[in-house]
């Protein structure tokens, strides 16, 4: 036998209950001969149970048998409702509605944000992550544990099923600016990719890949990088038996709260002062302790450690190293 929700027995029991009350007018007009004002009052007071006095000293035994069916059908029908209503109070889950409602209302006033799919350790860290970069940020998970546990963190989260285009619009894709799946199964990896580059063409995905053959499906699925963990893990590992220093310092830039110094990177508008000025004229290290390191162009094409005399362009992205403060001083001193 299907258990009903609080929800479901509110919304089963008020259909009942109008329908009681809307064939009761009727059987009171057409067997009593009342009008339909009469009707509807008789059946009001019936169901209530107020009770009323009857000009005759007794009902003709047709109306008593309809008051006696309006009264039993009626006040079923309300018990019926108003238990999944006490119900739904006392189970918290009205509660849970509204916070639901909530929750899909500030989705809706996000824009470019980032859905991770996945409230594993890796989205965990990611999403921890990005908030301290100060961006907005949807979880998605079918797990209810994960689901509670990624609210409790008060990120807005979402259960459901990745892959389906219902629970990815529920997470705002059509506004989002990045997708990422962080799932260890490469299968939903790809449905996910492919789902959401249908539904937003976009937006920018990056997808987990655990096999080499998975990363050309997603590439194909739509995914504009693939990460591998456990490639990325094994160059990490590589680079400390063979580069430690080296290790360390992207360590120390990776490492959030570890260090002020860190490497961003910074998009020139078209209105932005640095626009055609050299990197000279910029004084970024000079004047701010900022070191460019690379400059990628609109095309995509990379610059590393351009010369003095290198020109700045509209739509460049500058990659810098340097200090926070200092950075910032730069952004601050350019409108960047």
């Amino acid at each position: 036998m299907m258990t009903r929700t609080p929800l479901q027995r509110i919304r089963v029991g008020a259909i009942v209950l109008a329908a009681v009350f809307s064939l009761s007018v009727i059987g009171y007009r057409l067997v009593g001969g009342y009008s339909w004002l009469d009707a509807i009052w008789m059946v009001t007071i019936t169901i209530s149970t107020v009770g009323y006095g009857e000009g005759h000293s007794t009902l003709p035994t047709s109306l008593q048998v309809l008051t006696m069916l309006v009264i039993a059908a009626g006040i079923s029908a309300a018990v019926y409702t108003f238990t999944g209503l006490f119900q739904l109070m006392i189970e918290g889950e009205l509660e849970h509605i509204l916070g639901r409602r909530k929750m899909t209302k500030e989705i809706k006033a996000l824009s470019e944000h980032t859905i991770i799919c996945g409230y594993g350790r890796m989205g965990r860290n990611l999403a921890k992550d990005l908030r301290m970069q100060g961006r907005g940020v949807v979880v998605i998970d079918s797990d209810a544990e994960r689901v509670a546990e990624a609210s409790a963190e008060e990120f807005l989260a979402v259960i459901g099923d990745a892959t389906e285009e219902e629970t990815l619009l529920h997470a705002g894709l059509l506004a989002a600016g990045t997708l990422v799946s962080t799932f260890p199964n490469d299968a939903d990896s790809v449905f996910i990719t492919l789902t959401a580059r249908n539904l937003n063409p976009r937006v920018k995905i990056i997808a987990r890949a655990e096999r080499d053959t998975t990363e050309k499906k997603l590439i194909q699925a739509g995914a504009n990088t693939v990460v591998m963990p456990t490639v990325v893990g094994a160059k990490q590992m590589g680079r400390m038996i063979t580069r430690p220093t080296t290790a360390q310092l992207i360590r120390l830039v990776d490492e959030k709260g570890s260090s002020d110094f860190e490497l961003d990177e910074l998009r020139v508008d078209s209105n932005c002062s640095l626009v055609n000025m050299t990197l000279s004229q910029a004084a970024a290290h000079r004047d701010f302790r900022v070191l460019v390191v690379a400059i990628k162009s609109l095309s995509g094409k990379f610059e590393f450690n351009p010369d003095a005399d290198a020109e700045i362009h509209a739509e460049d992205e500058l990659m810098v190293l340097g200090r926070q403060r200092d950075i910032a001083s730069f952004r601050e001193k350019y409108s960047l």
